[in-house]
């Protein structure tokens, strides 16, 4: 099989630092912060607008790839699973979804709310959610 080539669109910035502080999933957290779009990908944010929510896909660039299974959220009184079946962030390929609200746009700038994302975590993807 071939390699597959992912770019980073962008990078999050937030004040969310370690795993431990960050929340389990985006609908339980309330964490503003700022997508930071690079430039040659701007026209790609138009029809973007404040109040949208949006998908986005990160690339979890810290996250452990050779865990195949583990305690569902954390949670060591639960027995393990397969990371497929899961949402943690250990997996072979660290693809993370988030939906997050859009609460303000400067030009390639977008403040969002509801992340569970750490800090300076690459952005691969975002799509308008309908």
């Amino acid at each position: 099989m071939t390699a597959i080539t992912i770019n980073p669109i962008g990078i999050l910035h937030c004040d969310l630092q370690t795993r431990k502080e960050t929340p389990k999933n985006y609908d339980e957290s309330e964490h503003a912060g700022t997508i930071e779009v690079f430039p040659e990908f701007r026209e790609g944010l138009e029809g973007i607008r404040v109040g949208d929510t949006i998908v986005v896909l990160f690339w979890l660039d810290r996250a452990d790839r050779t865990v195949l299974r583990v305690h569902p959220r954390g949670d060591t009184s639960r027995p393990k699973r397969g990371v497929f079946s899961t949402r943690s962030p250990v997996r072979p390929n660290p693809v993370a979804v988030s939906e997050l609200l859009v609460e303000d746009i400067d030009d390639t700038l977008l403040k969002v709310r509801g992340l569970d994302i750490l800090d300076s975590t690459p952005v691969i993807d975002i799509k308008k959610k309908i």
